[in-house]
């Protein structure tokens, strides 16, 4: 080796884990991954003084002046590129391991060679994807002067070195640990939607009726854990096993089964599956008149519960056996509402609450068609259809009524709760969300209830905990997955929303671009902040945020007229007091701070104001820090007077 400077240095090599296979399969496209590589990685070796010694196809070779650097940098670059991978399909994600060696090294003409660089070079592969491992001799300059976890792999034998050498690898923060020996809890269960095998399509918002009912009938037991609705039906029609549900909803086990409907006629197929092993605990048939349906349900729940091992109490055996109503015509009329209600949009509502007063129609005494048409009101207001004080009134009239009707009926109160919580009656709200779990404790709009109440009365810590409850009962549903994640990232839990995006990146996907294109808004990363918004806005164009977000971040960037079109087709697009919050916020980028308060007070004086931004989104700091602000919490204060601990 001819002679050059000798100095002590960390030597980092960097390598894509699978490049060659890709580049023989899609060269082009390995390419283009290596070219954002590198993108994302130079600037952070910048950042902690490394400097690039030579690039070797996709993988690099860094030299640092410390190991403490060299180990910062190892860090920041999985962890940014575990960010940059949230956005994209599976085929166009980066997948880097990370070898750091500390050591003599000779440099000459620019670049460095001796046992140092050959050692770094043969740790890198022992670095799982994403991972980064590290000599004993780095560990020894490490240890103590860093937050990172370290753990021993061993002693690990390499390529022409003489002696096994000590390996350490990283503990990244957002691995799961243990996940194969943990096992899922067998009475957090899942309700598959029923397959329809009715000779009429149209028949199908039967089957997804009875799943609905089993899961209302399931989630009355209060030691069993019922993923709602929501979460279940993506799974309509899917081809994934038992295994990958379950873990996927974190259920340890799966109800499964068919609905075969034919006139007065209704035959009903059920299984019971465990995740772990997708063995059949138990599974019936059933052939009945239609009329004996709830029976169905009753038996179907009651069975479920003595194969888990579920001793039923007295009150939750009567909530299972029953009968909401005795009349098939108004049951069917029911379902049908429930179907449409759940396409959320201004058509579907309207028919959704004309076709429960059919059911009311056939029975006047059917609580849940009253409670369904509070529901239909309470979502016109909610989603900008309909004026506050139009449906309100409407819709607390028709709950109070199946209330009164059935005092015990869980939907009905996690109904009123947000009724109340829209006309600012905190307090009625809070207690009506807590006897809805009473009787309901996989009810996830209740828990919802309580967060909002919290994060404006009691304190950010219990609001993150009631919300991290409902997303846990509801883990696909679109809101819960955008609030939290939001959540996270306002309290500076990045790592938490990193985390939870990482999760919910496949299952809700435009939910996760909208939290994520806020959160890099709030890092000054305009440009993915764009393309999350890009991706946001071709799964879900109609969605509400598209159009203020896009006057938004037009505001920021300076194009006025973007943001002052924004507001006008705000104005075109949406009716009702909600749009007044989406206009506020579009000022707020004009750094048009007294038309931004106008509107946070109408809002507010409407029931429509969405606290949990103008109290916590980093984006709208700025009016925080405004003399009127105080004023604005003034009015929260006053609202929530009396509110005490949330707890259960």
């Amino acid at each position: 080796m001819s002679e050059g400077m000798r100095r002590l240095a960390a030597i980092m090599f960097t390598d894509m884990v699978g490049y060659t296979a890709l580049g023989q399969k899609n060269e082009s496209l390995s390419l283009a991954i290596v070219d954002e590589q590198r993108k994302l990685v130079r600037p952070i070796l910048n950042r902690h003084h490394g400097r690039e010694v030579k690039t070797m196809g996709d993988a690099f070779m860094v030299e640092f002046p410390n190991a403490i650097d060299a180990l910062r940098c190892a860090y920041d670059i999985q962890r940014a590129i575990k960010e940059f991978n949230l956005s994209l399909g599976t085929d166009k994600r980066i997948h880097l391991r990370i070898g750091v060696h500390v050591g003599e090294v000779v440099e000459e003409n620019g670049d460095i060679s001796g046992d140092a660089v050959n050692i770094a070079s043969r740790i890198e592969p022992l670095a799982n994807d994403g991972g980064v491992c590290l000599s004993r001799q780095a560990y020894d300059h490490v240890q103590n002067k860093t937050d990172l976890r370290l753990s021993s792999i061993g002693p690990r034998s390499l390529k022409n070195v003489a002696e096994p050498l000590e390996v350490f690898r990283m503990v990244m923060p957002w691995e799961e640990e243990d996940t194969i020996s943990r096992l899922l809890d067998r009475k957090r269960i899942a309700v598959l939607p029923f397959a329809n095998l009715s000779s009429d399509p149209e028949e199908g918002y039967f089957a997804d009726g009875m799943t609905e009912e089993l899961i209302t009938s399931l989630s009355g037991v209060r030691q069993l854990t019922v993923i709602a609705r929501t979460s279940v039906m993506k799974y309509k029609g899917s081809q994934k096993g038992a295994s990958e549900v379950g873990k996927e909803l974190s259920a340890g086990t799966l109800i499964e089964g068919s609905v075969r409907k034919a006139g007065s006629r209704v035959r009903v197929t059920a299984q019971l599956i465990d995740t772990a092993t997708e063995g059949h605990l138990w599974a019936q048939n059933y052939d009945r008149q239609l009329e004996d349906v709830f029976a169905i349900q009753s038996e179907i729940a009651e069975k479920v519960a003595m194969e888990l091992r579920v001793r039923l109490v007295e009150d939750e055996k009567r909530v299972i056996e029953k009968r909401p109503t005795d009349n098939p015509e108004a049951y069917t009329y029911y379902l049908r509402g429930k179907e449409l209600i759940r396409e959320r949009t201004e058509h579907s509502l309207r028919q959704a609450i004309a076709v429960f007063e059919k059911a009311i129609g056939v029975d006047p005494s059917f609580a849940k068609a009253h409670a369904g048409v509070a529901e239909g009101y309470w979502a016109l207001v909610n989603d900008g259809y309909e004026p506050y004080e139009q449906a309100a009134p409407k819709a607390e009239l028709s709950v109070k009524k199946a209330l009164v009707l059935d005092p015990e009926l869980a939907e009905a109160h996690a109904i009123l709760a947000l009724v109340y919580w829209q006309e600012d009656n905190i307090s009625a709200s809070r207690t009506e969300a807590k006897r809805a779990i009473e009787l309901n404790p996989s009810d996830p709009d209740a828990y919802f209830t309580l967060s909002s109440i919290a994060f404006i009365s009691l304190g950010s810590e219990q609001g993150i905990q009631l919300l991290e409850k409902c997303y846990r009962l509801d883990p696909v549903r679109p809101i819960y997955v955008e609030r939290l994640g939001q959540f996270y990232f306002f309290l500076g839990r990045d790592h938490d929303a990193l985390q939870h995006w990482e999760k919910t990146s496949q299952l809700a996907p435009a939910a996760t671009y909208r939290s994520m294109t806020e959160y890099y808004l709030a890092k000054g990363d305009v440009a993915m902040a764009k393309d999350l918004y890009s991706k946001a806005e071709n799964l879900e164009p109609t969605h509400r945020w598209v159009t203020w977000m896009k006057g938004y971040m037009a505001g920021i960037t300076g194009d006025r007229d973007g943001a002052i079109a924004s507001i006008a087709a705000i104005e075109k697009e949406w009716i009702g007091a909600t749009s007044l919050n989406d206009i506020a916020f579009v000022h707020h980028a004009l750094n048009d701070l007294d038309s931004y308060f106008a509107y946070v007070n109408r809002a507010t004086d409407q029931h429509t104001i969405r606290y949990w931004y103008v109290m916590y989104c980093p984006l709208f700091s700025k009016a925080r820090e405004d003399p009127r602000y105080p004023m604005f919490l003034d009015k929260v204060a006053k609202m929530v007077e009396g509110v005490g601990p949330l707890t259960h």
